[in-house]
């Protein structure tokens, strides 16, 4: 199967001199959720509108649905649709009429069935004919994912959606997310919101300085990087760790009342017998131990503080 995007030693360099994007190579799979991660400047939004047509390369090649996007630019561009960070809507306009006017910008022929269809989906069915200016900050984020859907693109591109949308519409969002990803869409995000990555996406890549360092399957990546921690409650809290406990992989909670054993998920059990042994043997009572597993949060921190 061919994939839904595929970019080839992208390059961009601003006339400035500032290069946003460092020789980037990616294929992004028909119908999976795709997490694109990096701090602020890294080149998300960047690579992002370099893949709809909106930034001019420096070089490389990219294909949308098999469609160059610069010599096939309006089959590329039909095939996409594009959720910016920025809400640019008419706030006089009525949710339906924004919504089916885009689809018409396509030259997609008038379809009110699906337009009924996907605005019921957005929960926005009952705000049809409310002009954009009375919706909330959430809502107007679905007008927009509504708009972009209107002329049924194969790939769909969320950057940053959920920014300033409150928990409960967020894990309503994510639902809408996979549901797409069940009609065989493609979608692409940005977010940073870790959380949201963890929780939706099929693969996640990892964008800094204009360079990918790293592109994975979510579960391969936090099988391969994540920690898993043995944390002990103490009955009695203790001003320092025990010498007999001095290990890199120990560490004392602020308060000193828990004992920290940091251990690889991949080496399960490592070590574990040996750390309560010696728990034992320096006479230090708990009152309980769980283990918690590393977020992918604390794998992009520690992607981001390498060299």
């Amino acid at each position: 199967m061919k994939p839904a995007i595929s970019i080839r030693n992208l390059n961009k360099t601003y006339a400035s001199g500032l290069t946003a994007l460092k020789d980037i190579t990616l294929d992004i799979r028909q119908g999976e959720i795709f997490a694109l991660l990096g701090p602020n400047g890294a080149g998300k939004t960047t690579l992002i509108n370099a893949i709809c047509g909106l930034v001019r390369t420096s070089g490389g090649v990219i294909d949308v649905c098999g469609y160059d996007v610069i010599k096939e630019y309006r089959a590329a561009r039909s095939c996409i649709g594009l959720v910016p960070q920025e809400l640019s809507l008419d706030i006089f306009a009525r949710v339906w009429n924004v919504v089916n006017f885009s689809r018409g910008l396509f030259g997609k022929p008038a379809n009110p069935a699906y337009i009924e269809e996907l605005l019921k989906k957005l929960s926005l069915w009952d705000k049809k004919d409310t002009e954009i200016r009375r919706l909330s900050g959430g809502m107007k984020r679905r007008v927009m994912i509504a708009k972009a859907l209107a002329h049924e693109p194969s790939v769909l591109f969320l950057d940053e959606p959920t920014a300033g949308v409150d928990v409960e519409l967020r894990k309503s969002m994510w639902d809408q997310v996979r549901a797409l990803r069940e009609t065989g869409v493609t979608v692409v995000l940005t977010t940073h919101y870790l959380e949201e990555a963890e929780e939706i996406a099929d693969r996640v890549a990892v964008i800094r300085k204009g360079e990918l360092i790293l592109t994975e399957e979510k579960s391969t990546l936090m099988k391969k990087m994540g920690k898993k921690e043995l944390v002990l409650d103490l009955y009695d809290p203790l001003p320092s760790v025990p010498a007999g406990l001095l290990l890199d992989a120990v560490t004392l909670s602020a308060d000193g009342k828990q004992l920290i054993f940091t251990y690889d998920t991949a080496k399960e059990g490592a070590g574990i017998v040996g750390f309560l042994e010696k728990m034992k043997g320096a006479d230090i009572p708990y009152k309980d131990l769980s283990t918690r597993q590393s977020s992918l949060e604390d794998i992009f921190v520690h992607l981001m503080g390498q060299s």
